[in-house]
């Protein structure tokens, strides 16, 4: 197909392009060219080649594209306009005056990695287990900046931060701990080492030995036994105990020897595994723990199973049970030491009106309230609610809301008005009637041993007219009940 105006036997100006023989009128052209010279073709006919068809210009010279005189985006507004920004400047979110929500920490904190490569589980810079005598870059017994990490009685993770009860309408002070194992001094992680390896070793088991030892040791300086006896001995201690102990005494020493994080990990996520949820386990510890408390667990959990907690929460609860148990996964509960009277007294209405007068109940709010408030707010809030309607708000709740939600709650208020009273209720429920919920007293024995357990039993006495170490001797026997009195610390 030719191009119009093309005329392929019209000699023309190409340059160098060949010459084609002259038509005759009406025939056709002839197939291959005509060559003149070979065939004598006259050389003075004028021949004419094809002209080149002329082609617009691209774009077209004018206008011009894009026009010169316009710009684009037009050169006096800017994207985004320059005199706002995203978000606008003069505001802030959550905004600056107010306290919704005001989490002040993340997970991991901003100042830290998750893991932080500094300071490993268990550390980096050892082969043979945790802790190590000393973290990187810092002295003897001292905590790495940022970390959270410490060397006393808390174990590796450390960052425990058990805050005191204070008087309602005072700011909380730090908790005057009442522990009944303390750390020992002095303490040779190589000494104790041998003396648990003569206990196992051969016919028998020494275990007034091992009681003697590990139960009249920190969690933090377990470990350190535990290295100790790996790197004189080439054995594995909890390997070693294992073999050499049975039922609830060995189930305690194991726990003993367990990090304290890591610990609760384990116990939140056999409380969600196989058919069912131990609801009771997850309220124990979501609802009375610091925020740095369960951002530790949190990070322990992860570790131990590569997932979040808060996924493993969300898929073994419902309701508003679930949405409580993410709201303090979240760890964002307001820490602060001030108290407002007005605001204090605006959260009792906004609970009263949320519940007792209303017909149904608006659970979100009393969420809100409950998970986010300070320990000394919510207490002011307590007194202002008794104020206002002339009952406890733990009748509100009871009234509002059943099962696994009115428990939780509870527990709230409970451990935020005496959380040495909080735990002495469990350990009774845990011992009380037929049996013994052994799990749960080995965990809240271990747990709060290095804490309060003075201050729990002076609480258990006085609201069951029984002491502690009575109600143990009654429901537990042999070296099982010898080491809880020796970690209460009347043994």
């Amino acid at each position: 197909m030719s191009h119009p105006g093309y005329n392929p036997y019209q000699q023309g100006s190409a340059p160098g392009a060949p010459s084609y023989p002259q038509q005759p009128q009406g025939g056709a052209p002839s197939y291959p060219p005509i060559n003149p010279n070979s065939f004598g073709y006259p050389s003075n006919i004028p021949m004419q080649m094809p002209q080149p068809m002329p082609m617009p210009a691209y774009p077209p010279t004018a206008p011009n594209y894009p026009p010169s005189n316009t710009a684009y985006p037009p050169s006096n507004t800017g994207y985004p306009p320059s005199n706002t920004g995203y978000p606008p400047s003069n505001t802030g979110y959550p905004p600056s005056n107010t306290g919704y929500l005001p989490c002040t920490t993340r997970y991991p904190p901003s100042n830290t990695g998750y893991q932080p490569s500094n300071a490993g589980y268990p550390p980096s810079n050892t082969r043979s287990g945790y802790p190590p005598n000393t973290y990187p870059g810092t002295a003897p017994g001292a905590s790495p900046s940022g970390h959270g990490y410490h060397q006393g009685s808390q174990g590796p993770y450390g960052g425990f931060s058990y805050t005191h009860q204070s008087t309602v309408g005072q700011a909380p002070s730090r908790q005057k701990r009442t522990p009944t194992v303390v750390p020992a001094n002095p303490f040779n992680p190589n000494d104790d080492a041998q003396v648990l390896r003569k206990a196992m070793k051969g016919m028998g088991t020494d275990e007034k030995a091992i009681i003697n030892v590990l139960a009249r040791r920190t969690n933090q300086q377990r470990l350190q036994i535990a290295v100790a006896f790996k790197t004189m001995f080439g054995k594995d201690l909890l390997k070693d105990l294992k073999s050499e102990l049975t039922g609830n005494f060995e189930k305690l020493v194991l726990a003993m020897m367990t990090p304290l994080p890591e610990f609760y990990a384990k116990e939140l996520h056999e409380a969600m595994s196989g058919i069912g949820t131990e609801e009771d386990v997850l309220i124990e510890v979501m609802c009375t723990m610091s925020n740095r408390e369960i951002m530790v667990i949190r990070e322990a959990y992860h570790k131990l199973y590569y997932r979040p907690l808060e996924s493993d929460l969300k898929g073994d609860t419902s309701g508003t049970f679930k949405r409580l148990m993410v709201s303090l996964c979240n760890a964002c509960r307001d820490e602060s030491t001030t108290v407002d009277q007005q605001r204090a007294m605006h959260d009792a209405q906004e609970l009263l009106r949320a519940g007792e007068l209303r017909l149904g109940t608006d659970e979100s709010t009393f969420n809100m309230v409950l998970c986010q408030r300070s320990i000394a707010h919510l207490q002011l809030v307590f007194q202002e609610y008794q104020r206002i309607t002339g009952h406890d708000i733990e009748k509100a709740i009871k009234n509002e809301f059943s099962g696994d939600s009115e428990d939780a709650l509870l527990a709230i208020v409970r451990s935020i008005k005496n959380q040495a009273a909080f735990f002495a209720k469990m350990l009774n429920k845990s011992m009380k009637g037929l049996g013994t919920n052994d799990k749960q007293l080995i965990r809240l024995v271990v747990t709060r041993c290095e804490i309060d357990m003075q201050e729990i039993k002076r609480e258990y006495q006085a609201k069951y007219g029984e002491s502690l170490a009575d109600a143990i001797k009654g429901d537990c026997s042999g070296d099982y009940k010898k080491c809880l009195l020796a970690l209460i610390g009347e043994y």
